[in-house]
Formats: structure tokens, C-alpha cells, sequence
């Protein structure tokens, strides 16, 4: 079954454009306050939530030699569809917290992973595995 997850956005509308124009994702209905996504077959809403972000912490984990931002949402891509986003975001300029590479090369677990964020700071992550059964490895 799909998921649902509903993340809070400074600006509904810079954010809309980012989630629909970049990333290309069909709009569903929508509000002043509120627009739905189809995520990859998954509902994703953005809330017009601006005093969410007065706060500054920013939280992160390592990984990989790399500094994670948590939280994070995203979605497991096919590896060609994986790599055409990768070069999409490029395309657009979108400036990436973790550029796309292949995380833990050559062990169990093998991924490309990219992250970045939207408008808002919102962190997303990108993945693929050129073997999904490795997807729950350990």
C-alpha cells in the first residue's frame, strides 16, 4: 500500500513549483494551504507551515563518511531512473547535501544515493541498488 507523508514548507507556491517542475511529480488536489503529490505512486502533501522553521537545529548522522541530515524522506528508484534524476537535478542547478555516488561499494547493501533539499530545507534522499534484493540486506 502507498505511504502518506505530509512535511511543513516556508513558501507553498516556490515549493510546489520545486516538487512538480523539478522533480516533476503530478499535482493532486490542493488548497491555500495544502498541496497533495503523487510521490512515486505514494501521497505526499505540502503544508504552508512557515513558524515551523524559526527554529535552526539541524541534526545529522554519519554514514558512509558522510554527514546524513535527519530527518530525510525519499524513495527507491530503478537505477536508470536513478541516474536520470541525478542528471535532471544537475540540469536544474539543485544544489545537493551529498552529491550522488555509490554508497558502501563493494559490500552487501551497495546503493547510489543522493540527498538534497527542497525550498523549505526539507532533506530528501534518492536511492537505487542495481540489485533491490539487496534492499533489506544486512
Amino acid at each position: 500500500m502507498p505511504f502518506h507523508l505530509a512535511v511543513p514548507v516556508k513558501d507553498l507556491n516556490e515549493t510546489r513549483v520545486f516538487y512538480r517542475d523539478i522533480l516533476g511529480l503530478e499535482e493532486g488536489r490542493s488548497s491555500e494551504t495544502w498541496v497533495d503529490f503523487n510521490f512515486y505512486g505514494h501521497q505526499f502533501v505540502i503544508h504552508l507551515k512557515p513558524e515551523f522553521f524559526e527554529k535552526s537545529d539541524i541534526y545529522s548522522n554519519p554514514v558512509d563518511g558522510h554527514n546524513v541530515p535527519v530527518p530525510h524522506f525519499g524513495v527507491v528508484l530503478g537505477w536508470e531512473a536513478w541516474l536520470e534524476l541525478a542528471e535532471r537535478l544537475k540540469f536544474y542547478k539543485i544544489k545537493f547535501g551529498i552529491e550522488p555516488y555509490i554508497r558502501f561499494k563493494g559490500q552487501v547493501g551497495e546503493q547510489g544515493t543522493m540527498f538534497f533539499y527542497d525550498p523549505s530545507g526539507n532533506a530528501l534522499e534518492f536511492k537505487a541498488f542495481k540489485d533491490i534484493s539487496l534492499l533489506f540486506s544486512k
